[in-house]
């Protein structure tokens, strides 16, 4: 299902799209196509596109390419896939229950999911670029629940104050 998706293999390609996307949140996976959790994670991202491309780029970045590796390194894309967010070439940090608050790691389990984090990225990215809190816990995650607690920062969905905050957006 990748096919559907823009894949970027060049140095150049990669600092384009960031520099050019503009009042969208630009969405890049890092990983291979080869992958299994890499084209579930493609699966979804296609099936997704449609329904945020008012809202958001998604594109699709080979790892495996040596011009990609400044990248590689500079996101220090260990695991894959990685999933990378900017706002206006902005790179936006979210607590997604992990550590690395750079980038989002592992496969999204539904189609929903994955919307619902770039709906709050594209929303909170206009009043915050800089971080967000996942609306998901790390269940969510390919990688599991014992990522510690997610619901005590503010901009968390399940924050009392969120709902006060933001009442215009749809939960």
């Amino acid at each position: 299902m990748s096919f559907t998706l823009t894949t970027l293999s060049q140095k150049r390609e990669v600092d384009s799209i960031i520099r050019d996307t503009i009042d969208k949140v630009l969405v890049l996976r890092f990983g291979r196509g080869s992958d299994p959790i890499c084209l579930q994670l493609d699966e979804i991202l296609s099936k997704a596109a449609r329904e945020v491309s008012k809202f958001a780029t998604v594109a699709l970045v080979d790892i495996d390419s040596p011009d990609i590796q400044v990248y590689v390194k500079y996101f220090d894309i260990t695991l894959i896939p990685s999933t990378v967010f900017f706002f206006n070439a902005h790179h936006m940090k979210m607590d997604s229950g992990t550590a690395d608050h750079t980038k989002w790691i592992g496969a999204f389990h539904k189609k929903q999911d994955f919307i619902d984090v770039v709906e709050l990225r594209g929303n909170l990215g206009v009043l915050n670029p800089k971080f967000i809190s996942s609306p998901y816990p790390p269940k969510n995650s390919s990688l599991g629940n014992d990522l510690g607690a997610w619901t005590d920062h503010p901009t968390s969905l399940h924050h009392p104050s969120f709902t006060s905050l933001y009442p215009f957006m749809r939960f």
